[in-house]
C-alpha cells in the first residue's frame, strides 16, 4: 500500500513507518502544518495513496493549551478530511486515531465499542468532537475510527507515566513524585498498536469504530513491582497532590473482541516484555 501518514515524526508515527516499510509498504509522511489550509490542500493533491492514517494531533492530557487540543485534533482533521474529500480519486480508507479516554469514568469493565462515551477533560471532548466532525464525511471518504486504549514503548516521551517511571529506574534515582495513583489502565506496547493500525487500513470496516486494546490492565504499584523485578532497585514512589489532573479516568480496560475478530490475532507483548525493551534504551 501507499500509505499518507500524519504525525509521521511523532512516538507512534516513527515506529509505524518502520514497521510499514518493513512489510513493503511505502509511507509519505505529511509535511505540513494542519492548520495551514493552503499548504495541507497542495501537498494532499500532490499524491496519489491507497490509504490515510491520522496520528497526528495533541496526545498528553496534561497539556497546558486547552484551546490547542481544539485547533489541532478538532480543526486540523476536518481540514485534513476535507482536503481528502476534494481528491478524484479518494485513499479505500481512511484511519483516524482517537482514544479510548472518551469513555471516561464508566462502570462497564472491559469496555466495548457500544459503551457511551462520557469525556472527562479537554483532551477527550476534543476526540469526541473529532469523531462527530468525521462523521459529516461519510458520504465522501471511507473513515474507520481506532480507539487505542494505553500504550507506551522506546521513544515515548518523559512526560508520560510509563516512560517517566522507566527513567527513573534506569538512572536509580531515589525516589519519584506522582499525581494520582491509584489508576489502572492498559499498558499496551506501541508495536502491537501499530500493527493493529496496519490490518485496519486493509480491514477495518468502513464507518465503524474499534477498541485498540489488549483487555489487560495494570495497576501503577504492578507497574512499579515489574520494574523493580527487572532493575533490582528500589524506588521510593511519593505521592504530590499538584501532579493530580482534573478530569483524572481511573481505570479503563478494553474489549478487543472486535478487533480481533476484523483483523485476526496480533502478536502480543507482556508488560515486562515491553518494560524490558524500554530499558534497554542507551
Amino acid at each position: 500500500m501507499n500509505i499518507l501518514l500524519t504525525g509521521a515524526d511523532g512516538f507512534t508515527g516513527r515506529i509505524l513507518t518502520r514497521m510499514a516499510e518493513g512489510s513493503g509498504h511505502k509511507v509519505y509522511a505529511v509535511q505540513a502544518d494542519l492548520r495551514d489550509v493552503s499548504a495541507l490542500n497542495a501537498e494532499i493533491a500532490s499524491r496519489h495513496v491507497d490509504a490515510v492514517l491520522h496520528l497526528a494531533g495533541i496526545s498528553f492530557v496534561g497539556h497546558g493549551d486547552e484551546t490547542a487540543f481544539y485547533s489541532v485534533n478538532v480543526l486540523g482533521t476536518m481540514n485534513l478530511l476535507s482536503a481528502l474529500a476534494t481528491l478524484p480519486d479518494v485513499p479505500k480508507c481512511v484511519l483516524l486515531a482517537s482514544s479510548a479516554n472518551i469513555y471516561g469514568n464508566c462502570a462497564a469493565s472491559p469496555i466495548d465499542e457500544l459503551q457511551a462515551i462520557a469525556p472527562v477533560n479537554h483532551y477527550a471532548m476534543s476526540k469526541v468532537t473529532m469523531e462527530k466532525v468525521a462523521r459529516l464525511f461519510s458520504d465522501r471518504l471511507p473513515v474507520v475510527i481506532a480507539r487505542p486504549f494505553n500504550y507506551t514503548g522506546q521513544g515515548q516521551a518523559l512526560q508520560f507515566l510509563i516512560p517517566k517511571l522507566v527513567d527513573h529506574f534506569k538512572r536509580r534515582a531515589p525516589s519519584v513524585e506522582l499525581g494520582n495513583l491509584n489508576v489502572e489502565r492498559e499498558f499496551n506496547d506501541v508495536r502491537m498498536v501499530c500493527a493493529a493500525y496496519l490490518a485496519l487500513l486493509e480491514k477495518g470496516q468502513v464507518g465503524e469504530v474499534y477498541n485498540v486494546c489488549t483487555g489487560n490492565s495494570y495497576s501503577l504499584t504492578s507497574v512499579v513491582e515489574a520494574l523493580q523485578s527487572l532493575t533490582g532497585h528500589l524506588l521510593d514512589i511519593r505521592d504530590n497532590p499538584e501532579f493530580v489532573r482534573e478530569g483524572e479516568v481511573h481505570k479503563l480496560c478494553g474489549n478487543p473482541s472486535k478487533l480481533l475478530a476484523t483483523v485476526g490475532q496480533l502478536k502480543q507483548y507482556s508488560l515486562l516484555q515491553t518494560l524490558s525493551w524500554m530499558l534497554e534504551t542507551p
